[in-house]
């Protein structure tokens, strides 16, 4: 598994905003972050959001990024529009949901699939939802504190509950 890209933002631009105009926080690509157990990545917009948050990390895989901006003709938007944290390449993600994992030595739980929503369609293209409807990602809670980077990740899944 590679881990490809990073990114954070210290606010909600979509989240939460039902029935506003997106926010404009900057959206920061990172070479490494620091994952802080039970509160998420320090600096980022989730950070101490609830407790037992879910979505404490969220998981995109590149491939599907690259089929959506192949459909869609998206030749100048980066995997950020899609506001994940982590971009990977080499795992399905949807194979973590219900498992603990390792990566660059920091646990994960994968709680559940990151259902795209219908800003979607307005950050990347009418009928991105649709599209990315089964393959929008991984949410996770960060069980033991560290910090991950760019490049390789061999991944190590610990226990996949049924």
């Amino acid at each position: 598994m590679i881990i490809e890209q990073i990114f954070t933002s210290p606010g909600h631009n979509y989240f939460g905003h039902f029935d506003r105009a997106p926010d404009s926080f900057p959206l920061e690509e990172q070479t490494e972050i620091e994952c802080v157990a039970g509160h998420g990545i320090r600096g980022d917009r989730f950070f101490d959001f609830r407790d037992d948050y879910q979505g404490q990390i969220t998981f995109f895989a590149r491939d599907v990024f690259l089929e959506l901006a192949k459909t869609f003709g998206l030749t100048n938007k980066s995997p950020g529009i899609l506001r994940r944290n982590v971009i990977v390449s080499g795992v399905q993600l949807n194979d973590l949901i219900g498992a603990e994992f390792e990566l660059q030595g920091v646990q994960f739980f994968g709680t559940a699939h990151c259902k795209p929503c219908a800003w979607m369609d307005i950050a990347c293209a009418p009928g991105a939802e649709k599209f990315l409807a089964r393959q929008g990602g991984l949410r996770a809670r960060i069980v033991t504190d560290g910090r991950i980077r760019v490049g390789d990740a061999r991944l190590q899944v610990s226990r996949a509950l049924a």
